[in-house]
């Protein structure tokens, strides 16, 4: 399952230094992994990232999910705040996350 953490559109100002003239959003959500779930204190935590195009008449979505991150939630939290204050996309997730690791996990 799945919760919305938050969501962001990338500021216009880094789509244009990219060279990119269409609005992209990204969406973040808290995963909890419900075939670990025993009596809630074994749950296992993950992120899942959405990002949306919106080009001209269509859309185009990519995402990512991690599964399994931590058994702190607020850990997961933490690192979902981090992620959209920095507009961390679904491919770059994982260096991120890689560099993060000592702060998180």
């Amino acid at each position: 399952m799945k919760t919305f953490f938050g969501g962001v559109f990338i500021k216009k100002e880094s789509l244009v230094e990219a060279q990119i003239y269409h609005p992209i959003k990204l969406e973040y959500y808290k995963r909890i992994n419900e075939d670990e779930i025993i009596g809630n204190k074994n749950a296992k935590y993950g992120i899942s990232i959405v990002k949306t195009e919106y080009i001209q008449n269509t859309t185009k979505t990519e995402s990512k999910e991690l599964k399994y991150l931590s058994n702190d939630e607020n850990k997961i939290e933490k690192l979902l705040n981090i992620l959209k204050e920095n507009e961390v996309t679904p491919i770059g997730v994982e260096d991120v996350i890689s560099d993060l690791k000592s702060l998180f996990f």
